[in-house]
């Protein structure tokens, strides 16, 4: 019935395109275009569209576009639509003459039985105008909802401001999403509520909701599903008090989760307990600490520690999910801004590098080094070795580089490990050796060369560490061979490598 917005852990999420997607009807109704539906739905989500003329494009697909091709390899119509329906593609588009005058009957058939839609491309139409449209509707769309988010966005805050601003902010949410909005205690009372009356069965769903994510520690930060004939969601308060967000709509748009966001955070800090000015002053200092101060400057306020810094990559792109993965921990959060763009409490969290499209995002932690770091769903931690406050900077690095590992070995969560047979030599010494013996490599080909040594001479492993094509993975390695002139199939040479990319 729902199902948790972070319950992935190791799987990679399927990437999506920063604007909402179109629906195929959009591009039918183009008169210009002169496309005809032939078989399978018109209301399928176009998320991009590809050409291809492999006879088997599935390698080459992500999921969720509209597929061209004249047919130049079709040999075998059925094999090739199961393909493409096993790729996740939303559609078929396919272009008649030079190779086929019209659609093979065939192909029409096997698309039917599949309920992939089929769309005819007419000889005056060229691929590139197709495609040409569907950026054009795609940027309208995301105007649209950029539009719609920023206005609902100042809606918030302006409810936040008055002098009720709890039940201000519920009904500001609730007239956006054109729903009901209800905050729910941490045993599944409502406390408070906005907007219309729903029906007694979607009440009890969105209760039901609620209980999902409860108040438990490392719990998803929200969960969505349907009840009553209506959309339903609910997303966790960073307050550590169990409050929970519940929404129930008639319908679910592109940016209602990022509004749902900014109302989350919104609420956190409105429901947050009184904190002493002794905290505030510490919060203060830890925020200048992150925000780029010198550590000497804040040492005195912020104390000696020792501190732990964690490098976190996850959530689902949304202001909330730095929220949960700091109370998670067991830090309330304080303050957040947008997706990726803002500053939490500054011992919980700072976030950056997330997007509203639902980009994954980078969060940076600083804990006392008595907090337990743990596993937690739907993140993957990078943990550097306790540290005082003056030590914080090469800290923050070991936990940047145990990120990098985690994600390139698809860990949920990989710690500094200091020390080690390298302690043993001279470190100028050893950074001396490595200059001479590394000196012919010029990035990227050292970056490569490190992160392949790491994931023991994995291509594809090395090719998503680095986000690059596999094959590129290879040349370059290919050219770390020839300029060192070192056999790197002797794991003697790589063991050398390898402490030769430590010390440089």
């Amino acid at each position: 019935m729902y199902e948790g917005s972070m319950a992935m852990t190791s799987a990679e999420p399927t990437p999506t395109p920063p604007a909402p997607p179109v629906p195929l009807t959009a591009l039918l109704a183009r008169r210009d275009l002169g496309l005809r539906l032939l078989a399978g739905p018109e209301d399928v989500p176009i998320h991009w569209v590809h050409t291809s003329e492999m006879a088997d494009p599935y390698p080459y697909l992500l999921g969720g576009e509209l597929l061209m091709t004249a047919g130049v390899l079709l040999a075998d119509p059925a094999h090739y639509v199961a393909r493409v329906v096993e790729a996740g593609a939303a559609a078929l588009a396919f272009g008649v003459t030079p190779v086929y005058d019209t659609v093979p009957a065939e192909l029409v058939e096997a698309c039917a039985r599949h309920g992939l839609p089929l769309v005819e491309v007419p000889p005056r139409t060229p691929f590139t105008a197709v495609a040409r449209a569907l950026w054009r509707l795609m940027a309208e769309a995301r105007l649209h909802e950029l539009r719609r988010v920023t206005e609902a966005q100042q809606s918030l805050a302006a409810a936040a401001a008055r002098p009720a601003p709890v039940p201000a902010v519920l009904g500001a949410l609730a007239s956006r999403l054109g729903g009901r909005a209800a905050l729910f205690a941490a045993d599944g009372t409502e406390s408070a509520a906005a907007g219309r009356e729903v029906p007694a069965e979607a009440a009890r769903a969105l209760r039901d909701l609620v209980g999902v994510l409860g108040p438990r520690p490392g719990g998803p930060a929200s969960a969505s599903g349907d009840g009553g004939g209506l959309r339903l969601a609910a997303y966790a308060l960073g307050g550590g008090d169990g409050l929970t967000l519940g929404v129930a709509t008639e319908r679910r748009g592109p940016g209602d989760h990022t509004v749902a966001g900014v109302a989350v955070v919104l609420l956190s800090l409105l429901t947050a307990p009184h904190r002493g000015a002794e905290a505030a002053v510490r919060d203060g200092a830890l925020v200048r600490l992150l925000l780029g101060a010198a550590p000497p400057e804040i040492a005195e306020t912020l104390g000696a520690g020792p501190w732990t810094v964690v490098h976190a990559a996850g959530g689902d792109g949304t202001p909330f999910a730095a929220a949960s993965l700091a109370a998670a921990l067991g830090t309330p959060l304080v303050d957040a801004g947008e997706a990726g763009g803002g500053t939490g409490r500054a011992d919980a969290v700072e976030a950056g590098g997330g997007r509203r499209d639902g980009t994954p995002v980078t969060v940076r932690l600083l804990l006392p080094a008595s907090t337990p770091v743990t596993e937690q769903p739907g993140w993957t931690l990078g943990v550097a070795a306790p540290a005082a406050a003056d030590e914080l900077a090469a800290a923050d690095a070991q936990a940047a580089r145990a990120l990098r590992r985690a994600e390139a070995v698809r860990a949920p969560l990989v710690r500094h490990r200091p020390g080690g047979l390298a302690a043993l030599v001279d470190p100028d010494e050893a950074a001396a050796h490595a200059r001479a013996l590394l000196g012919p490599l010029t990035e990227p080909l050292g970056e490569t060369l490190r992160t392949w040594l790491s994931l023991h001479g994995s291509w594809d492993r090395t090719a998503v560490a680095l986000e690059v094509h596999r094959n590129t993975v290879r040349q370059r390695i290919a050219r770390c061979a020839a300029l060192l002139d070192r056999d790197l199939d002797d794991p003697d040479v790589r063991m050398e490598l390898w402490f030769a990319l430590g010390s440089r």
